[in-house]
């Protein structure tokens, strides 16, 4: 009766509104909190006015989240922008979880604790709560568009590759999605922005987001954080997650490392190999230290006279991954065909190294499709084992990957390397970049008759070096706010002290269009 109740109390004006206020003003509401913000707010909106009182007007930008912790991320942002002048719009959606099936009612209370939280910003900053927007039909490819969205977001949440559209939660994820992409429809027509931002842009009502400012051909930024503090990822018009460097490198690839650079590169490279934290990376990379090639060969029980290939996996469903097939169907399928290759190869070994990230998620594990098809000569070595991936590398005579960064520090390692996916190394002149499945066994026949003679040359070896430089020190571009540590981060960086900091400054502002470093005015121009 009680669910009842709310279902038909969720559709009346002001009812739940009104229960908030009465009974539970300024308390979070199932979950959905941001008491982070609280305290600061009142300091940063009166440092986001002044600053934003010596700024010329800039562009009308339009930020979206949902889910607490990123509209607490945004905020922060928003205001910044603010700050330098742009014409800011927070749209946002009260939902605390992208699995869970919430009460109309309930979100109209965590709706209007969003409100009482974020009041202070209404001087220089348009909210608009979409919960409550009348929404727009979809036209049928964007339609389309956002229920591929769905199916990435039951990958992600389930560690799966193959989605039942009966899943309930395919459902929910469809229903939030559609509705999401037809509120922002619906606003976008109507006050038309410059430009969006948009957290991660794969995923979630995020994904939707995407698909719909780039349906109705408004420049979209797209950012998400990976393991640096003080440091963002950006793109342009497409999702963040895939990792487009290509304009990056064609501006520095032809640039040789200074010793410094070369130094830096070196350090990072050892801590990762070490199992250390280092300089501002905030994770470790090994469950162990290094032990020793030798020590790893003998736990494995490896021939010495036989080539060994290191296929190193990723985590089913992490965005890294979806979309990322080339020539198979799905990462679980790539291994699949790889094991039963060298099954068929006994001349060569396979060491099928599990990513340890798998230990922190409950979907499928790629052990379960590795061991159906092991043959004697290949070795499984799982998520939780302790033997560090770098002496597996030591011993190694090839590597064979998906989109995992190890194939990057594989051929950092001087190996051969064969990418199956698109990941953001391939085609940068140091891996092998196989098309078809045919192009593939055709490299692996290649590689077991000789993989000394299909060992990269020091130049190759070197560029890989280069890459990594910049892929690790350059395309993460400065910011103050690190989404995971942003409790500590709000506390450090206030939005003046954000704002006085020109590196800060350059991000934010290519948060709106302006060029990064690497790129020509007219290039930004293109993508926004």
């Amino acid at each position: 009766m009680k669910r009842a109740l709310k279902r038909l109390l969720g559709e009346v004006p002001l009812t739940a509104e009104t229960y908030w206020w009465l009974r539970q003003r300024g308390q979070p509401v199932v979950g959905f909190r941001l008491e982070q913000l609280t305290p600061l707010l009142p300091r940063w909106v009166v440092q986001a006015q002044q600053a934003a009182s010596d700024a010329s007007p800039g562009k009308r930008v339009f930020v979206f989240a949902t889910l607490h912790y990123w509209l607490a991320s945004t905020t922060a942002l928003s205001l910044a922008l603010a700050g330098l002048g742009h014409r800011v719009t927070l749209g946002y959606l009260p939902y605390r979880d992208w699995q869970r099936r919430y009460d109309r009612f309930d979100l109209r209370r965590a709706d209007a604790y969003a409100r009482w939280v974020l009041r202070p910003m209404r001087s220089v900053v348009r909210l608009q709560s979409l919960l409550g927007r009348r929404a727009a039909t979809l036209p049928r490819a964007l339609a389309e568009a956002v229920r591929q969205v769905a199916v990435y977001d039951v990958q992600y949440t389930r560690q799966v590759e193959r989605v039942d559209e009966n899943d309930p939660l395919f459902r929910l994820r469809l229903q939030r999605n559609t509705a999401a992409a037809g509120a922002l429809l619906a606003e976008w027509l109507q006050h038309h922005p410059d430009v969006v931002i948009i957290p991660n842009g794969m995923i979630l009502e995020f994904g939707a987001a995407l698909q719909t400012a780039r349906f109705l051909n408004i420049p979209v930024t797209t950012y998400e954080f990976g393991e640096q503090r003080e440091r963002v990822w950006l793109d342009r018009n497409r999702s963040v997650m895939l990792q487009d460097t290509t304009a990056l490198w064609q501006a520095v690839r032809h640039q040789p490392l200074t010793e410094e650079q070369e130094e830096r590169i070196r350090a990072l490279f050892a801590a990762r190999r070490g199992g250390k934290l280092w300089a501002n990376f905030a994770r470790r990379w090994q469950n162990a230290p290094s032990a020793g090639g030798e020590q790893a060969r003998a736990a494995l029980n490896l021939d010495p006279r036989r080539p060994v290939f290191l296929l190193a996996t990723n985590v089913l469903g992490d965005s890294l991954v979806l979309g990322r097939e080339i020539f198979t169907p799905s990462l679980a399928e790539w291994v699949r065909q790889t094991v039963r290759y060298f099954s068929r190869h006994p001349e060569a070994q396979l060491v099928v190294r599990i990513h340890p990230g798998e230990q922190r998620t409950e979907g499928t594990s790629l052990a379960e499709v590795v061991r159906p098809e092991m043959g004697p000569n290949i070795r499984l070595v799982p998520a939780d084992s302790p033997l560090n991936t770098y002496d597996l590398i030591e011993i190694a005579d090839a590597g064979l990957v998906f989109t995992t960064t190890v194939g990057l520090e594989m051929a950092m390692s001087g190996l051969p390397v064969v990418v199956a996916g698109r990941t953001h190394y391939r085609q940068r002149g140091f891996t092998f970049d196989p098309e078809t499945l045919d192009d593939y066994f055709r490299i692996l026949d290649a590689l077991i008759a000789d993989p000394a003679r299909h060992r990269p040359d020091e130049a190759r070896v070197r560029l890989a070096w280069k890459y990594a430089y910049h892929f690790f020190f350059d395309y993460p571009r400065p910011y103050p706010w690190h989404h995971v540590y942003r409790g500590e981060d709000f506390q450090r960086w206030s939005i003046a002290d954000s704002l006085a900091r020109d590196d800060f400054r350059a991000t934010f502002e290519a948060f709106v269009g302006h060029p990064l470093p690497w790129e020509t005015p007219s290039a930004a121009s293109a993508h926004n």
